[in-house]
């Protein structure tokens, strides 16, 4: 089963299933000699861990970081970072009853066309559990961007038809860890948060949007013509669980705008850096970043898992009906913040030290 690892020279490489033993990450290219903040990287999975509000799964993981080589004496050693998290709230019998079934929009059907058998337990590695590794891994990462003055915020800015209707810059982002479902604006936060607690009344489930922006991110990274920046943004997006969009800049809107109103004009500024006077380009141009902020939006669809009736087929295509049970997100979005903004750490990270080959 290849597919497991991400990255070229910052480079990751994830393990484990939702219901074995544990998961990890193990990080390979990672500089020597920086200091590593595990402490950083705990608070990172603290807020992607299930159970730690009303409106998210309450599957009870603690998501404690384990570090199991790649450190001395408070440094990285330049050698392979390893990282477990162990599984310690799995109910496997909670899926006992879909053993031969298939679960709508679940990855059931197409890994037992791909492999000729799964894990149904919770889907094994095609659960949403998986990113937990990669947010221990964005959390590295983070910490090396940091270093360099880049930084990379995430929030919600839609939930169903509930929508954020304002600019990053007119935002107070303190205020994105203020409420469970990670929207700055308090207001719509509180709307956003009565939808999906109406939606999981009803045992059915929504989607929305996470928007992101890296800041203080230099110009110049990203590679012609098939590591674009932007596409491996992309890819690292559509990547999550559940994501079902990407758009950077003006995005699907642009195709209402003529060259004369989308083309980002450059001038020089005070401290004579060459900047553009708008950003529809969303920071990069041909691929490569041109100094401007970067951001994006990913779109999610509602959560598979719904708790109803509803109409499936068995591994021997008999008609059959399949309800969820156990524990889920009636709102995938809260939890993915987090993980968004890791994926971007990742694309960030592995291109800055492409930058320096």
């Amino acid at each position: 089963m290849p597919g497991n690892s991400f990255g070229q020279i910052f480079r990751i490489t994830t393990f484990g299933e939702s219901h074995g033993p544990a998961i990890g990450v193990v990080i390979d290219g990672f500089p020597a000699g920086m200091e590593l903040d595990l402490g950083f990287v705990q608070k990172e999975l603290d807020r992607r861990r299930p159970g730690q509000s009303a409106i998210v799964t309450q599957r009870q993981e603690a998501d404690r970081v384990e570090l199991l080589s790649g450190v001395f004496d408070g440094k990285t050693t330049g050698m392979p970072l390893a990282l477990l998290i162990r599984n310690e709230d799995a109910k496997s019998k909670d899926y006992s009853h879909i053993a031969d079934k298939y679960r709508p929009s679940h990855a059931d059907f197409t890994y037992q066309a791909k492999y000729g058998f799964r894990d149904y337990r919770g889907g094994g590695r095609s659960s949403a559990r998986e990113t937990a590794a990669r947010v221990a891994a964005g959390a590295v990462a983070k910490q090396f961007l940091a270093t360099k003055g880049i930084n990379i915020t995430a929030w919600v800015s839609r939930v169903g038809e509930i929508t954020l209707d304002k600019s990053y810059e007119e935002l107070d982002f303190s205020n994105i860890e203020a409420t469970p479902v990670r929207c700055p604006e308090l207001v719509v936060a509180e709307q956003m948060e009565h939808l999906i607690r109406e939606v999981r009344k009803a045992g059915d489930t929504i989607g929305g949007i996470v928007s992101c922006v890296v800041q203080g991110c230099p110009s110049g990274l990203g590679e012609p013509v098939f590591d674009r920046l932007h596409a491996d943004l992309g890819k690292a997006m559509l990547s999550i669980n559940a994501c079902k969009g990407f758009e950077i800049g003006s995005g699907f809107a642009g195709v209402t705008m003529r060259g004369s109103q989308h083309n980002d004009l450059f001038f020089t500024d005070e401290n004579g850096q060459v900047r553009t006077r708008t950003n529809h380009s969303g920071g990069v141009q041909g691929g490569i970043s041109n100094g401007m902020d970067i951001p994006f939006r990913v779109a999610f669809k509602p959560v598979a898992t719904i708790v109803q009736i509803q109409e499936s087929v068995n591994e021997a295509g008999e008609a059959v009906q399949v309800e969820g049970k156990g524990r889920h997100d009636p709102c995938v979005l809260p939890r993915a913040v987090p993980i968004v903004e890791a994926m971007a750490a990742l694309v960030l990270a592995d291109h800055f030290l492409r930058n320096q080959k």
